[in-house]
């Protein structure tokens, strides 16, 4: 389509309503709320201009005098729950901060299923995002790195639990769509698994599983996939 070309902006930036016309009806976080209620009954699928201007009981175009893309939908949504991290007084022990960091951030993303979907860094700079982010850094000053390397370390942290939880959502959601429980498909498929193995064509496999054949402790491999990340630092 011709015309001028768009130009970037941040929602933050703008004014909480555009336009001429009376105050505003909304808040940012009168939406932000709506679209979280939504995506936490129904998952990221379910929010939509449409179906958030119905939450609220307004039309779909008075809606986007608030709110111009359904990406700024999405950064206000992330916003929002940013806002529920917990900020405590630094220890003094980082290593002990930024465990309690990556449990609480895996503690909210169980609490709306549909963050790790949303996460990015270019959702990482709203207002409680960085609140959050600075808070982070405090809990970092005792470890003698520049700043560049601390917030790599902050991203290696948050990216191992986003991953983990996807994880975590993922085998929940197709565990929920099993016709039968997950420990009669756990046995089927160590059954299987024995038997491939037992036939002499991976040896090594062989010999991890024989090193340790117990079942994963989903709540150490978390622990552990931690300590080794900020092992690396300082």
């Amino acid at each position: 389509m011709a015309g001028r070309a768009a130009v970037p902006e941040v929602i933050w930036a703008r004014p909480e309503r555009t336009g001429r016309g009376p105050r505003p009806g909304y808040s940012r976080a009168d939406i932000a709320a709506a679209a979280v209620r939504l995506a936490d009954a129904g998952g990221l699928d379910a929010v939509s201009m449409r179906h958030v201007a119905a939450e609220l009981g307004c039309g779909t175009m008075s809606l986007y005098n608030y709110v111009p893309r359904k990406e700024d939908l999405h950064e206000l949504m992330v916003d929002a729950v940013s806002g529920e991290h917990t900020l405590w007084e630094p220890s003094g022990d980082w290593r002990a901060d930024m465990f309690r960091v990556a449990r609480d951030t895996r503690a909210l993303m169980h609490a709306h299923p549909w963050l790790p979907r949303l996460m990015s860094p270019a959702y990482g700079f709203s207002p409680h995002a960085l609140r959050y982010l600075e808070h982070c850094l405090a809990c970092l000053d005792p470890l003698a790195e520049s700043y560049g390397t601390k917030m790599q370390l902050i991203a290696l942290v948050n990216g191992v639990v986003t991953t983990y939880v996807s994880n975590e959502l993922a085998t929940a959601e197709r565990t929920r769509s099993l016709p039968w429980s997950a420990e009669e498909e756990q046995r089927a498929r160590v059954a299987y698994l024995g038997s491939q193995i037992a036939g002499g064509a991976y040896p090594r496999l062989a010999a991890a599983f024989t090193e340790d054949a117990g079942p994963i402790d989903l709540e150490a491999v978390f622990e552990e996939a931690l300590r080794r990340v900020l092992a690396g630092f300082g």
